[in-house]
């Protein structure tokens, strides 16, 4: 019988909780080593599920290790402001710019307190999509975003 998604899912946070960052493909290897069948799109998925988050390696790989909330919050609160670089919109859609590996750490900020009760945020490695609510003018949901940091 197959492992449970549950299985898996502890088994990804107990090889991150190692303190080895690693990426996407040592994760499904070291999956697979321990009977997991899985693919690129299911550690991805999985990843999110946990709350990794995305960094980069002396070697400038793309790495994920598991974050620690509080330490994250405090983290965030202390130096985001160092890691935004611009905010900018087209009257629908805000953009925020950061320095390389940052965004999924600033989304997940914005994501998990909403300022000005926005919808979500797409991150890549250095730049955050925000999806405003319709309640918020874009100047309130910009104000909004600065001030939660």
């Amino acid at each position: 019988m197959a492992p449970s998604v549950s299985e898996r899912l502890n088994a990804l946070r107990k090889i991150l909780e190692s303190g080895k960052n690693s990426t996407q493909e040592e994760l499904r290897d070291m999956l697979e080593a321990k009977g997991h069948n899985v693919n690129q799109s299911t550690i991805s998925r999985d990843l999110r599920k946990i709350g990794a988050i995305k960094g980069t390696d002396n070697k400038g790989r793309t790495v994920y290790r598991l974050s620690d909330i509080s330490q994250e919050s405090s983290f965030v609160a202390q130096s985001v402001g160092d890691l935004i670089l611009n905010i900018t919109h087209n009257d629908s859609m805000i953009v925020i710019q950061t320095s390389p590996g940052s965004a999924s750490l600033v989304a997940r900020h914005l994501d998990m307190n909403k300022p000005a009760d926005i919808l979500g945020t797409i991150a890549g490695d250095d730049t955050i999509f925000v999806a405003p609510s319709k309640d918020f003018s874009i100047k309130q949901t910009i104000s909004a975003i600065r001030e939660s940091f």
